[in-house]
């Protein structure tokens, strides 16, 4: 009985743990480039209580008797569904539609990758405009350099094409590309991706070596929207669906420590 309680427990740790996931997708619902997550389970050691012999009258029993453990979480995996485009007025706003990562200049000067393209123009502590997101972190290029404008260009007139070009306006008003392209990265696991935090990713052993669109020609190029954002990944419906589902598991596994305590007291009272 001793072990139903342990087992229970860890059930109600886990689901907690899922609980807690789900609360932090339907949290950022809204984000930008938002993707969400999903808890996964192993069970625990199981304990064997009897192994395969024989019964008193000699005939086989070929199976064993196994009794689990308990639950725990194994991973909590990250879904990079495409998620929805959302028009927006600004236009330094950028959504990709592909596979292909912004790559974002840490303050600790690492690279990070990130599908939130809510960027903006900012000062590079001169007289050039830079390309940053809202934290003032500078967006990088497809040679990994800072996307800094030319002196006496104008921000509110630059436009970057689909294929990550930024281009600037000639006297007759048609853009041409000022010899500078927003770099595009892509990875063999995407899933193996470390989450820094502010829709920020990191690349790991696990995610592979990062993969520029621009000089790998085997990878299908990602296309940059302008003028969209792309939104969160996160289906409300779904979400609710499990967060009930993990309240019902939750609300079991403690109905399996109280019927465990009522059968400990039964047993003791067995003595009166």
């Amino acid at each position: 009985m001793v072990r139903s309680l342990w087992s229970a427990a860890t059930g109600m740790n886990a689901q907690q743990t899922n609980v807690d996931t789900i609360a932090n997708n339907l949290a950022n619902v809204n984000t930008v480039g938002y993707k969400a997550q999903t808890a996964q389970f192993k069970s625990l050691l199981y304990q064997t209580l009897q192994t395969a012999t024989t019964t008193a009258n000699g005939d086989p029993k070929p199976t064993t008797s196994q009794v689990g453990l308990g639950v725990r979480n194994s991973s909590i995996n990250s879904s990079f569904v495409q998620g929805p485009l959302l028009s927006s007025s600004s236009d330094t706003a950028f959504a990709i539609e592909g596979d292909g990562f912004f790559a974002i200049r840490g303050a600790d000067g690492n690279t990070y990758y990130t599908r939130n393209g809510d960027f903006t123009w900012a000062t590079n502590g001169g007289n050039r405009m830079i390309l940053t997101n809202q934290d003032g972190l500078p967006v990088l290029s497809t040679t990994g350099r800072t996307i800094t404008l030319g002196a006496g260009l104008i921000a509110s007139r630059v436009t970057i094409s689909q294929s990550g070009e930024v281009c600037y306006p000639d006297e007759n008003n048609n853009p041409q590309s000022i010899g500078v392209s927003v770099g595009l990265y892509q990875f063999n696991n995407a899933g193996g991706l470390k989450r820094m935090g502010d829709s920020l990713w990191q690349a790991t052993d696990a995610s592979g070596r990062v993969l520029n669109e621009a000089t790998n020609a085997n990878l299908v190029p990602s296309r940059i929207l302008q003028n969209y954002l792309e939104g969160s990944n996160v289906q409300v419906a779904d979400e609710m669906v499990n967060l009930i589902v993990a309240q019902r598991a939750y609300e079991m596994n403690s109905k399996a420590i109280t019927t465990t305590d009522e059968m400990m007291q039964t047993a003791n009272n067995l003595k009166r």
